[in-house]
């Protein structure tokens, strides 16, 4: 074990944990971030990823017009379908509103919305070079204050008693203690074992548009300590992707916008939901878990020409 605990352990090398590095180093905390990867694959599916949604009261250089607290609260409730946490929504939506302020002083810059079938000019602010932009950044500012961070570094178990976390350990062999741990190591999306016991065989045919790294080790050794377990194992951010995509990987560029223009069948040529039932960027997110409960896991959409021109096309 090493001799010196640190102050705060985070484990994970994305947004998240980078955001809570850094927040912790400038309150004077010794900080330690383990990420899995190495440099190259660093930051899991924040490498993808391209803007963030936040409460705002005026148009910015940026976004171009107001997006209000209660507003945003009502689009989540209406694409949840009324399963949110209010509490917890309200406040994550009304912290979000020094966000945009937050990031940008952390180094992460700026560019307009994208053209596209999602016009979110208004409501999102987009990262300037995209998701790995914005990683160097945050590893930058991170690595400039004095945050320590180790790369291929897995960690295989916890040393949790009486509910208070002691110690990590690296692959196997090395322990490292803190004061404090941050769990930030993303989900088990990419676990197709663990998606099985709630999706069943279907999920042998999933595509993983983010990292293959997202087992869900931590999570797993976090609920064997009997951290208690909240929300549905089922739910997830899953869209309509690309039949031609890598199994993982494949990043924001293997989704399908092109949905809102046309019909969308099944093997069996059925229809099986209204394409047009809302504004695009609020039911793209569904598309996944609609075409996982087909057969096979796989849909066919019909469009004619004159939609050709209305969203971007697919890269495969």
């Amino acid at each position: 074990m090493t001799d010196r605990p640190y102050d705060v352990l985070v484990i994970g090398g994305g947004n998240a944990a980078l955001c809570a590095a850094i927040s912790a180093r400038r309150e004077g905390a010794r900080v330690l971030v383990l990420e899995a990867a190495d440099a190259f694959w660093r930051g899991g599916n924040t490498r993808h990823t391209r803007n963030m949604r936040c409460a705002h009261d005026a148009a910015t250089e940026i976004l171009t017009g107001p997006y209000t607290e209660e507003e945003f609260f009502d689009d989540l409730l209406r694409v949840t379908g009324g399963q949110t946490d209010e509490e917890l929504a309200r406040h994550m939506i009304r912290e979000s509103k020094e966000m945009l302020t937050w990031i940008e002083a952390q180094g992460v810059r700026w560019q307009p919305s994208l053209g596209g079938t999602l016009s979110l000019g208004r409501t999102n602010s987009f990262f300037l070079g995209g998701g790995r932009a914005m990683l160097n950044a945050l590893y930058a500012t991170a690595g400039r204050l004095g945050v320590e961070i180790r790369y291929l570094s897995e960690v295989t178990d916890l040393a949790i008693e009486d509910g208070m976390f002691l110690s990590a350990t690296i692959g196997g062999t090395e322990r490292v203690s803190a004061r404090a741990l941050v769990a930030a190591a993303g989900g088990f999306e990419s676990n197709i074992a663990w998606l099985k016991r709630y999706w069943g065989d279907a999920a042998d045919n999933f595509l993983i548009r983010g990292t293959r790294n997202n087992k869900g080790t931590i999570l797993r050794l976090l609920l064997d300590n009997g951290v208690q377990e909240v929300g549905d194992p089922t739910q997830c951010h899953a869209v309509a992707i690309d039949a031609r995509a890598p199994k993982y990987d494949g990043g924001i560029i293997t989704r399908l916008d092109c949905v809102v223009f046309g019909i969308v069948v099944n093997k069996h040529a059925q229809r099986f939901y209204d394409e047009g039932e809302d504004i695009w960027p609020k039911r793209y997110a569904i598309w996944g878990r609609l075409v996982a409960a087909q057969p096979d896991q796989i849909a066919y959409i019909v469009f004619d020409a004159s939609s050709l021109e209305l969203f971007m096309p697919s890269l495969f």
